[in-house]
Formats: structure tokens, sequence, C-alpha cells
């Protein structure tokens, strides 16, 4: 887009400014689809297991005793059951969602900051930290539209089925399954859940990134400067702080939406019909109040600090490389 100033006119007589947005949109927008792409990639390998592992703890039905005691039990027997090999059973529709889901976050995180400095903040090189946060939430909520769908089907993937001798489906017959039975707004099944998730998850996620980069520079003796690049070490550390921060503050929304999204695969409809997001709230806090909501949530903390250290170290050195 051109840096010149654009304006429409109305009636002949009032003109509406448009905001001007820096040059080269276009290749800051490619940077971040292909870097934002390649962080989330590495990051999901590296989650995986754990996120298999949450899971499977929160889809337990609430009719039965639970399955699992917890995280470690959950891992010694999805280990004995299947080996490695099936904690990474459906990777390969969150390893697409999560070069979406970061691609799409980086990529509307860094657009909605232009547009926002543009119109209200045209003078000043840094935008006050709750624009920061304004920004993760927006970007969180158009990035949920695009990952409820993805999600879905890797939830469902990785609960295992009764029966030993039951074939697992794969993406593509899982997908040919919800189209079947819910048409093309099946596949949307939890987005109430995911929306609460990603748009909280993403006012979290970069405001705890920015907040910890900004305590560093602030109290490092060699750099006063807003924009300095931070050393590696403190990058992972606002990395896992962001990680942590999206995980846990809003973990119960992502309890339901995952409950919700494996309920076919461990039986949970009620009286044949779907449960809604309020209704399968209900049940859960009905089954081990606060603590099913959060189950789960350890391991999940645990695995996003590192996994999120990676995405943000990776995603900021691609882009100090390629600048």
């Amino acid at each position: 887009m051109a840096a010149a100033d654009h304006a429409i006119p109305i009636n002949n007589e009032i003109q509406m400014e448009l905001p001007t947005l820096p040059p080269n949109q276009a290749l800051e927008g490619l940077k971040d689809v292909v870097f934002g792409s390649a962080a989330g990639m590495a990051g999901k390998v590296i989650e995986y297991p754990f996120d298999t592992v949450k899971v499977r703890l929160q889809s337990q039905p609430d009719h039965l005793p639970l399955r699992y005691t917890g995280p470690l039990d959950c891992f010694r027997q999805s280990l004995q059951a299947d080996g490695i090999r099936g904690l990474y059973r459906g990777i390969s529709a969150p390893m697409a969602g999560a070069a979406i889901e970061n691609s799409c976050l980086f990529f509307s995180y860094r657009l909605i900051q232009d547009i926002i400095k543009a119109t209200w903040y045209p003078s000043s090189e840094q935008l006050p930290f709750s624009v920061l946060l304004l920004s993760g939430a927006v970007s969180g909520s158009i990035t949920s539209l695009v990952l409820t769908p993805v999600e879905l089907i890797k939830c469902q993937m990785q609960v295992p089925l009764e029966g030993s001798a039951v074939k697992a489906p794969g993406p593509l017959a899982l997908i040919a399954t919800v189209f079947r039975q819910d048409g093309i707004i099946g596949f949307w099944r939890g987005q109430m859940g995911t929306l609460i998730r990603e748009t909280g998850g993403g006012a979290a996620w970069f405001g705890g990134y920015e907040g910890v980069s900004a305590l560093f520079r602030k109290y490092s003796s060699s750099s006063t400067s807003d924009v300095t690049a931070l050393p590696i070490h403190q990058q992972m550390l606002a990395g896992a702080a962001a990680g942590v921060s999206y995980n846990f503050l809003f973990f119960p929304a992502d309890t339901i939406k995952s409950r919700m999204q494996t309920e076919d695969v461990t039986r949970l409809a009620v009286n044949g019909e779907r449960q809604t997001f309020l209704g399968t709230g209900k049940a859960l806090w009905k089954q081990q109040g606060l603590r099913a909501l959060y189950r789960g949530c350890g391991i999940t903390c645990a695995r996003s600090a590192p996994s999120s250290a990676f995405i943000f170290t990776v995603y900021e050195g691609l882009r100090s490389y390629f600048s």
C-alpha cells in the first residue's frame, strides 16, 4: 500500500481519512506467514505427546469411573497400549493447525497494531501495553475461526477407542463422518470454547511475552531501547511465561471444548442430543467441580513453557535474520 494519505469524498463535502499503513505490507505479511508456520510446526513436535495426554484426561466420561488417575498414569497406560507412536497419533492435523494458527496469530497481531498505530498513534513509536493486549485478543478471536475445525479432528483422533480390536479412523474418515452427521457447520462444534480460549489466550500470550520482554529491557544495564532484540535466553523466558499465561487463565474453556468435540468418540451425548457449551460445563462441574475443569492443566502448562519459548525464539530469530 502506498505511503501517501488517501481520502474518500462523502457527499462532495466531508472527507474520511483512511489510515496510512507502513509500506511493504505484502512482504511483511509473507514473513509472518512463513516464519509463524515454521515456528508453530517446530513447537508442535515438542508439545504434541503432552497435548495427547491432556486431551485424554479432559475427555474422560462423567458417567464412568475415571480411566486415568493423573498425567503420569495416562502416559504409562498410553505407552503400554500403543508405544510412543500412540502419543503422536493424529499429529498431521495439528501440524497443519499449528502452521495456520501461528501464521494467523503473528500476521493479524502485527497488522492490527499497524492499523491502530496509523489511526490513533501516528506519532508514537511504541504502543501502550493495553493496545498490545487488545491486538492479541483480536488476533486470537480471528484465529479461532480457522482453528476449531482442525482441533475437532485432532481431538477425535487423540481419544482412544473402546476395545483394542477397533481400528482407529484416519483424519479423512473423521472429516467425512463429521460432514455426514452435521454438515459443514459441524466442523465448528466447540467454537465457543475456542473463541473464549483464543481471545483471552491471545491477549495473555502476546501480553505475557511483551510484558516480560519489557521488564527485561527496563532492568537491562546494556540497553534502554524499547525495540532492541533481547538475548536468546531472555526471549525464551518471555516465551515460556507467555505459554503458561495462555494455558492457565483460560483452561476451563479448553476443557469444555475438548469434551464437546469428543463426545461422539466417548459416547457422551445425552438422550441422543448434543450438549451445549453451558451444559457441558455444568456436567463437568458436577463431576469434580473446579478440578474437572482444570484436569490436565498441569501437564499442559509444563509442555507449553518450552513450546512457547521455542515458538517465539524461532519466530524472532527468523525475522531478525531476514530483516
